[in-house]
């Protein structure tokens, strides 16, 4: 099949087209032909795009791991359909979704949005079980609270938003200031501009601060919270802190079949809607790795078709 694999350089590492053997589904397992896979640059820097789950050096790894697609085969104990539309995340020591076909566990997928495409299915699995997971199960946000979310024009910020909105939550976030109407009509009450705006002068006394920024914005984020204020962030230097209280808010988004079962009734509802910031056809997804230049929006995922819609 054909497939996008890392080239495993450092620092700056990159993406080549070649041939690979196809996967085959071991025993409860399923077999996905990919229609359009979700691009997260900077996953070729991460430690499972290099090393195995046991610690041994992996080459080549297959990146993408949010994807919508086809069921096209299983192992043995696996109970769905050949036909049906799935998507899903799969694990980040697995081989990815940037090729032909890819393999994970039933767990990982939940049947595609009736309303969505496969391109549109493709931008939501990692942003909104990362939003999800952060603003709910770790930050607690309950109705009425108070949230700023930092990076809201980005893949995981743009649900963020409406989920913290639909939550019943007063939502302020951080973004360029050629984003602000876009946001509040997603549901942010306040858009700050961090180019030329100091979110600290209008976010004081916050319940839950969601980041997906990190640096200065992380470190100076503390400051703003009320005295039950809870932060949690996504940012990769959340994770080599040697800040304890920065290490225990730091977190890694894990599949969640239930929690994709409810984000797509949100989806299937109008609740929630996808925001997709380019499509890149599968032979040039290189240069949504690597940040060529392309047609963007500027706000949302990129996403891989990988089989072309009509």
């Amino acid at each position: 099949m054909n497939a996008w694999q890392s080239d495993d350089t450092r620092p700056i590492p990159g993406v080549f087209q070649n041939v690979v053997e196809q996967p085959v589904p071991n025993r409860g397992e399923v077999l996905i032909q990919v229609h359009a896979a979700g691009v997260t640059p900077s996953e070729l820097q991460w430690y499972p795009t290099t090393h195995t789950n046991v610690g041994t050096n992996r080459r080549h790894a297959i990146p993408g791991h949010e994807f919508s697609g086809v069921v096209v085969a299983m192992g043995d104990g696996v109970d769905l359909k050949i036909g049906q539309e799935v998507f899903g995340m799969n694990d980040w020591y697995a081989e990815g979704a940037t090729a032909e076909f890819c393999c994970t566990v039933p767990s990982a997928v939940a049947q595609k949005p009736a309303r969505l495409t496969h391109v549109e299915a493709a931008s939501i699995p990692i942003a909104a079980l990362t939003a999800w997971q952060g603003l709910f199960d770790r930050a607690r946000l309950q109705p009425g609270e108070r949230v700023l979310i930092h990076g809201g024009s980005g893949a995981v910020g743009v649900i963020a938003v409406q989920l913290a909105r639909w939550r019943g939550a007063q939502v302020i976030t951080t973004a360029s200031a050629r984003n602000r109407e876009f946001l509040l009509q997603l549901g942010a009450s306040q858009v700050i501009d961090y180019r030329t705006e100091q979110f600290e002068d209008f976010s004081r006394g916050v319940d839950v601060v969601f980041d997906t920024v990190g640096g200065s914005m992380l470190s100076r984020s503390w400051n703003v919270l009320g005295p039950a204020g809870r932060l949690v962030t996504i940012a990769a230097d959340g994770e080599s802190t040697p800040d304890e209280r920065t290490k225990q808010a730091f977190f890694i988004v894990e599949p969640n079949q239930h929690q994709l079962l409810e984000i797509t009734g949100l989806l299937d509802s109008g609740h929630l809607r996808p925001i997709v910031d380019a499509v890149v056809p599968f032979d040039q997804a290189g240069a949504a790795y690597v940040g060529q230049n392309m047609p963007r929006r500027g706000h949302g995922r990129i996403v891989v078709a990988v089989i072309p819609e009509d």
